[in-house]
């Protein structure tokens, strides 16, 4: 008596059927999930420089002295133009110059690179936040996705030094990226 054994596997027919619907599933998911790292990425960069803004106001009011925010590439000179792109630091100003500029004398409290895919364009070179009796530097930064995947941002600094992140400006149009 014989027993006839199946040997279990896939036929080639089934095998193209699969590998042609994970081709499918991957070019549609694909380029949105580019767009959602995208987006989290401006995202972390908005947050940052939120969160420094604020700690700024802070320590401005704590240590009675002004605090200023600029654009650098090393965390120790401060930048000149309106491209924060490399990065940015926080620093106490003692001597309240303008335009700032970080002397050795002048401790920084924070220092942040900004991710090489993102671009970060401010309408100022620096931005300082004083005590309550005077008031802070406004302005506007501009966060976009170098490749053009998420929508830009901004971060939109009060007269007080109070941050807010808006997607549209005051005439009700989306923020655009500078070339």
């Amino acid at each position: 008596m014989r027993i006839w054994r199946r040997f279990g596997g896939y036929s080639l027919y089934e095998l193209l059927m699969t590998l042609g619907l994970v081709i499918l599933i991957m070019t549609l998911g694909v380029p949105s999930f580019g767009a959602i790292v995208a987006n989290q990425r401006l995202r972390v960069e908005v947050d940052a420089l939120f969160h420094a803004i604020h700690l700024a106001r802070k320590e401005s009011v704590v240590r009675r002295r002004v605090m200023t925010l600029c654009p650098t590439r090393d965390g120790a000179v401060c930048e000149p133009g309106s491209d924060w792109s490399d990065g940015w630091m926080m620093f106490v100003n003692t001597d309240r110059d303008l335009p700032a500029v970080r002397d050795d004398d002048e401790p920084v409290i924070k220092w942040s690179a900004v991710h090489p895919e993102n671009r970060v364009i401010a309408n100022r070179r620096s931005f300082s936040l004083r005590s309550t009796h005077l008031r802070a530097t406004n302005g506007t930064f501009i966060f976009c996705d170098r490749a053009g995947r998420a929508r830009p941002r901004a971060l939109v600094v009060s007269y007080t030094g109070r941050p807010r992140v808006a997607y549209e400006n005051t005439r009700g149009q989306p923020y655009s990226c500078p070339d």
